[in-house]
């Protein structure tokens, strides 16, 4: 059976495993992965570095940047799995313009374990003060898109039992010619 190409966004606040998970599912997969931070502009990343949070105007042509690359990898045949916040409904509808098929992988978890989690990461920009106005912003995924087949995820579970549960509720093929990122 020939799949459309497939974009997995994994979502959720920092500090929830995007990076993890995502690594894992490109690995299982051999699909091309790319992390959303990489297509932040310099301006972006020093307001997040110096604890201030970004704005919607602040991050449009972040996401168009990203939605631009998912399309562009589309186009090439290749589908891919993206670490992004995604935290408003509204992003993720930008997203969802990519050609292709995105599923939105939200990363659920209490605050406690994110921000531990967040505590014991060394060499990130986002402080763990920024935790609070991302859990403000965050609008988990709606019936709607759970409908359409994207998933919520509880972080406690193993990155092994999160990939495990995508590739079985989505049914995806492993082992893609893989695309460069």
């Amino acid at each position: 059976m020939q799949y459309p190409p497939t974009h997995l966004v994994v979502m959720g606040v920092a500090g929830s495993g995007k990076t993890t998970l995502a690594a894992a599912l490109s690995s299982r997969l051999g699909w091309a992965c790319a992390e959303a931070d990489e297509f932040h502009p310099e301006a972006n990343i020093t307001k997040m570095t110096q604890g201030i949070p970004l704005q919607d105007e602040d991050r449009w042509p972040w996401l168009q940047e990203i939605r631009t690359w998912m399309t562009a990898q589309a186009n090439a045949g290749c589908s891919t799995v993206l670490t992004c916040s995604a935290l408003k409904k509204s992003y993720r509808q930008l997203l969802s313009e990519a050609e292709g098929r995105v599923v939105f992988l939200h990363l659920d978890g209490g605050a406690d374990l994110i921000s531990q989690r967040m505590l014991g990461r060394e060499g990130h920009f986002m402080p763990p003060t920024l935790l609070p106005s991302q859990l403000a912003t965050l609008e988990p995924l709606s019936q709607e898109e759970l409908d359409a087949g994207s998933l919520r995820l509880d972080i406690s579970q193993s990155p092994d039992q999160l990939v495990a549960a995508v590739v079985q509720a989505l049914q995806l093929p492993a082992g893609q010619a893989p695309c460069a990122p």
